[in-house]
């Protein structure tokens, strides 16, 4: 990115992007032409599983008032005793607090380039991807990565940070919810929405997501396809999740 191209993004953007030269990471931020404020949103802009959203959980350490940063993966839940056992008891951290904390704005924190130096750690559930995204200082801005890079970038620990599933959470209908989904999409004129429903697992007999019945491929190029095209995909999608049920 030359420094044209970098004066003309948001002041929060060009910190975390000069972070990102500093450790001669591959990718720049990009911004994305709607707020992605939630990681859903983010994944549905990115065309992406909602999992490899890298989202970044804001706490406040109690003893020393320091920002505790949890990356996790954005179809996952922090469990906060987990945190606290790592790294002391915690409260609840407002949008003032990380505002002055980190530099940034809820919404658009990045994992790295914070005012003050968080204490962070790393979800060991983003590592079930080759490839993720974070955010990048801003509503709009985010940027690629893989998990690895992670530690590199952050110098923070991998850590078991999440919440176990509830056994006796109901499962997600997959065929029934793309089903509902299909006839919104029929009826939308334009910007035809993503297909992820938060389920993040690869059938290895199939080669389909068994949330969103998508090929890893179809999800790499759906940011980068056309409403015709994703339309198209839309119908093999219906036509897959139907067959799972025969």
């Amino acid at each position: 990115m030359c420094g044209a191209e970098l004066t003309s993004l948001p002041e929060g953007v060009q910190r975390v992007a000069a972070a990102l030269q500093a450790h001669d990471h591959p990718h720049a931020p990009v911004m994305l032409s709607d707020a992605a404020r939630t990681a859903q949103q983010a994944a549905n802009a990115l065309g992406i599983t909602l999992g490899q959203i890298a989202k970044s959980i804001i706490f406040r350490r109690t003893s020393d008032d320091a920002a505790v940063l949890v990356v996790t993966s954005g179809d996952k839940r922090v469990d906060e005793a987990k945190v606290a056992a790592l790294v002391g008891p915690l409260g609840r951290a407002n949008a003032d607090f990380v505002k002055v904390k980190t530099g940034f704005s809820i919404g658009g924190v990045p994992p790295i380039a914070h005012a003050t130096p968080s204490v962070t750690l790393i979800d060991q559930e983003l590592f079930r991807f080759e490839e993720i995204w974070a955010a990048a200082g801003h509503p709009h801005g985010v940027f690629k990565l893989r998990p690895q890079d992670l530690p590199l970038l952050s110098g923070a620990p991998v850590a078991d940070v999440v919440q176990a599933p509830a056994l006796e959470e109901a499962p997600v209908n997959a065929p029934e919810l793309i089903a509902a989904r299909a006839r919104v999409v029929r009826a939308t004129v334009e910007n035809v929405p993503s297909p992820c429903i938060s389920v993040c697992r690869m059938n290895e007999w199939t080669g389909w997501c068994e949330g969103c019945f998508r090929t890893i491929d179809e999800i790499r190029q759906w940011s980068k396809s056309d409403d015709a095209a994703k339309r198209t995909l839309w119908l093999q999608i219906e036509q897959r999740a139907a067959a799972s049920l025969t």
